[in-house]
Order: C-alpha cells, then sequence, then structure tokens
C-alpha cells in the first residue's frame, strides 16, 4: 500500500476535495495505462479516457483537480460487468486545456461528446464532488445520454447554503492570494482555472432538476463538507430518485466506504425504479 496525493494542490486537497488517500497498488495503473488509454480530440482539446470491461456502459467523472487514478477502488469492481469509461476532465489529469474560461457547462457538453466520440447512445453516469454536478448538467443538458444516475457530494450553489462555512473559510485565503497575484506561471494559470472554478461555480437553479428525466440515487456523507440539507434538496428536486446518507462519512465515499458505495450504486443500476408511496412507505 502507499500513499498517493491526488487533486488540485495543498489544503485544499485535504481539506475539500478529500483526495489524500491511501491507493492500492495495483498492477493496473489506472490513469497511465497506456493499453486502455486514448486520446479524443473534441470541443477544441484532446481528452484522455481510458476504459475498462466489458458490458453496459458506465461513464465515471472526477472531482475538481483529480484524476481517473482516484477511482482506483472503484474500476476494478464495476470493469467486471460495466463497460466502464472514465475520463480526465479538461484542464485536469492529461487532458490539457490552455484556454482560460472552465465552467461545469463546458464539462457536460464535453462527456456529451467524448460519449457520441466514442459511439455510446447512453450510460449510466457515477459522478463524484465535481463529478457529480457534471452528472448533474451531463442530465439536464443531454437527457438521452444517461440512463441512471448516481451522485455523491454534489453542490448547486458556490456559497455556504450549499457548502459549510467552516469549509468555505479554509479555501477563501487560498483563492484571494492567487486572485491578487497579476503575474501567474503556467502552472499557477492552471490552478486559477480550478480554483475559480470552485469558488465562483455552479449556478444551477433548482427549476432545472425537474428536467431530469433518469433515475437518480443521490448521495452524501452525514459529515460532508456539503451540508446534507443541500444533498437533500437535490433529492427532493428531482423526479425520480432516491437519497443515501452515509453516517459517520465524510466527502470521500467512494474510497473511505468503497465496498459499500460499489455494492449500493451497482444494485442502483441494477434493478429498475421503484415509486414508493402511500401504504407502500410501510414496506
Amino acid at each position: 500500500m502507499r500513499k498517493r496525493i491526488v487533486g488540485l494542490f495543498g489544503l485544499f486537497l485535504v481539506v475539500f476535495s478529500s483526495f489524500s488517500q491511501t491507493i492500492p497498488n495495483e498492477a493496473i495503473s489506472y490513469g497511465t495505462n497506456s493499453s486502455a488509454g486514448k486520446y479524443y480530440f473534441i470541443r477544441g482539446f484532446k481528452m484522455y479516457a481510458e476504459v475498462y470491461g466489458e458490458g453496459e456502459p458506465l461513464l465515471i467523472i472526477h472531482g475538481n483537480g483529480g484524476s481517473i487514478s482516484n477511482f482506483s477502488f472503484n474500476i476494478p469492481y464495476f470493469s467486471k460487468k460495466y463497460k466502464v469509461i472514465i475520463a480526465d476532465s479538461r484542464a485536469q489529469g492529461k487532458s490539457a486545456d490552455s484556454g482560460d474560461s472552465l465552467t461545469y457547462e463546458m464539462m457536460a457538453d464535453d462527456y456529451a461528446a467524448l460519449l457520441h466520440a466514442m459511439n455510446i447512445p447512453s450510460a449510466n453516469v457515477i459522478g463524484w464532488s465535481d463529478g457529480g454536478i457534471n452528472g448533474l448538467l451531463l442530465s439536464i443538458r443531454h437527457p438521452e445520454l444517461v440512463k441512471k444516475l448516481a451522485i455523491t457530494g454534489a453542490n448547486l450553489e458556490p456559497d455556504t447554503n450549499a457548502v459549510f462555512k467552516e469549509v468555505w473559510d479554509l479555501i477563501e485565503p487560498m483563492y484571494q492570494k492567487m486572485k491578487a497575484k497579476s503575474e501567474k506561471t503556467a502552472s499557477e494559470k492552471g490552478q486559477w482555472k480550478l480554483l475559480r472554478l470552485l469558488w465562483e461555480q455552479p449556478h444551477i437553479p433548482i427549476s432545472e432538476l425537474a428536467k431530469i428525466t433518469c433515475p437518480t440515487l443521490v448521495i452524501g456523507g452525514d459529515h460532508d463538507v456539503i451540508r446534507e440539507e443541500h444533498t437533500m434538496l437535490i433529492y427532493h428536486s428531482i423526479p425520480k430518485s432516491y437519497l443515501w446518507i452515509l453516517p459517520n462519512s465524510g466527502h470521500s465515499t467512494p474510497v473511505v466506504y468503497k465496498d459499500v458505495f460499489n455494492t449500493t450504486v451497482d444494485d442502483f443500476f441494477s434493478k429498475p425504479y421503484r415509486v414508493i408511496k402511500s401504504a407502500g412507505r410501510f414496506n
């Protein structure tokens, strides 16, 4: 076993994205596996993606400053049953992008273009953190591409209505310091783009969630960086949704609770959505 710190930089990694995790020393190096990886030139940049397994397509989307390797605990499980498609999002990992702008809407459209480029008519989708935001927007903007959606640690607004203030207070000094720096290196420009994405976005109206027609599993930790009431707001606003709040859990549900995360999400994908009301609530 070895420690790998993945993601944006410094304190932001540890506190917000929680990508500082123990990653298994697998024979397969997810994110740098040339036998499974390929670049796709879409929407003005080269998007790097890897594919594992066969079966029903499953698209997995990582969080801010992350990469394919963040799902090293999940790819082996799901690739036994699904055709797992996992990419480095624009301006992250191996998907370099020199442009100044970055939005969640851009990234959702990137993933739609990736599926089209791979001739995938529709897929189940897992999104963690910013990947959850991308999953929501993909379902809103390209509903025909998403069969079922499982999101964990997503938010609709960049404010303390969604994120705990104590977390916000940890990130603000980094944002202000980077904002005040008039001359930025190439590396700092990339960090600034991702930090602005985190601090200034997303802006998804509640009314937009009503457009999501696919069954959706909304996940959060009971001690997530996202307020549990905000996670519940997302759940209540999507017509065909389930809610799963993990006890004794922070933001890193796919890693810290990898086994139960994998089996529960797989069960959600495998079974028809069930409407529960009236007398059915007693079951």
